[in-house]
């Protein structure tokens, strides 16, 4: 398989093992989006038996509800815009609180086709909050190429990358 396809089948694989990481773990999951868009949390609950480990997801688009409905600080907002490690991690941290998840993982970023608050196409941070981690928060900084839905894919991707490291510990 090549392109969409292929990227859609391995987003479906890696869905499907997050889930039942997850469900081995004992874990439940949240997602909090921006340039996703809600695709992170469809992407999970296509998979069979999904509603096991999903309590849901936050499509916080607009800048002004990562802090009204996920608890962003605005200061931060402010000073840093909605494309920040520290934004990701609050995003996540807020989804998490507010759907009793044991785990939360966040997207933001500019998907393009052009920059976006100072940030060329392709800056994404990932945010994922749990009590395993350091902190109970951290994030990841991605440079991904490609147009807008590969980036899109692409931080997907990544960001079930980052639950199944957290849930399944090697």
């Amino acid at each position: 398989m090549t392109g969409q396809a292929g990227a859609e089948a391995t987003a479906e694989a890696a869905a499907g093992a997050v889930v039942a990481a997850l469900r081995d773990a004992g874990l439940t999951v949240a997602t909090a989006e921006s340039l996703t868009g809600g695709l992170l949390c469809a992407t999970l609950v296509d998979v069979p038996g999904a509603s096991a480990v999903v309590r849901g997801g936050v499509v916080a688009y607009a800048t002004e509800l990562k802090a009204s409905l996920l608890g962003v600080d605005p200061e931060r907002l402010a000073a840093t815009g909605p494309v920040d490690g520290l934004v990701a991690e609050q995003m996540a941290r807020g989804a998490r609180e507010r759907t009793g998840a044991d785990v939360a993982v966040a997207t933001t970023g500019v998907a393009g086709p052009g920059p976006a608050d100072g940030h060329p196409a392709g800056t994404v941070f990932v945010g994922l909050a749990a009590d395993a981690l350091p902190g109970g928060a951290r994030h990841r900084a991605l440079h991904l190429p490609g147009d807008r839905p590969q980036v899109r894919r692409a931080t997907v991707a990544a960001a079930l990358a980052e639950l199944l490291a957290l849930a399944a510990p090697r």
